[in-house]
């Protein structure tokens, strides 16, 4: 018998809720992450139902037979798959029957990063704290997706909301990185 898992964060709870109302951060565990390696994924946009980005530094989102899916461009020729928990496996198939004669890898990546989501209106200021990509809306609008280092933690991140960006980090990273994001919030937190 195997027990439930634990997120990552899950010991973070109440340390996350008070830096409200400067940020609200809230752990999203346990996502379905598949990358993929592939020179031209134009084939596994229709069997996932979304299409893969075309663009650099973006990634796409849409409904299809897994639910919500986002597809976040992270090089040239990678690719990651994010969807709901579970359906990594269901999703692994899926692409490797699509590949047909196409040269590439599907691999799940599911254990190696959490999700954290953070919104506010200082989501953008906190992370210029500790993240050498400019964050502004005009050099990072909503749908921008680049890999970067956060308070030297490799991460993923996602503009996903004028005031929210969603940051995939490696679960073994993830306590240092909210408790940096805790120090980083000081400054804009309301001392009653």
């Amino acid at each position: 018998m195997t027990a439930d898992p634990t997120s990552p964060l899950a010991a973070w709870t109440d340390r996350l809720a008070a830096l409200a109302p400067a940020l609200t951060v809230a752990e999203v565990p346990f996502r379905s992450q598949v990358t993929v390696r592939v020179p031209d994924p134009s084939a596994l946009g229709s069997a996932l139902g979304v299409e893969f980005p075309a663009v650099a530094c973006t990634f796409t989102t849409g409904s299809g037979p897994f639910g919500d899916v986002e597809v976040l461009w992270l090089g040239p020729d990678e690719f990651l798959v994010v969807a709901a928990p579970g359906l990594q496996v269901a999703i692994e198939e899926v692409l490797r029957g699509a590949f047909g004669g196409l040269r590439g890898s599907v691999v799940d990546t599911s254990a190696q990063r959490t999700t954290v989501v953070l919104e506010g209106p200082h989501v953008r200021d906190v992370l210029a704290h500790g993240c050498s990509v400019d964050l502004h809306p005009s050099s990072a609008p909503v749908g921008t997706c680049v890999q970067t280092l956060l308070a030297r933690t490799g991460i993923i991140l996602q503009v996903t909301g004028a005031d929210t960006v969603t940051l995939l980090v490696r679960s073994s990273f993830a306590e240092y990185l909210v408790a940096w994001l805790s120090d980083a919030c000081a400054e804009y937190l309301v001392v009653a």
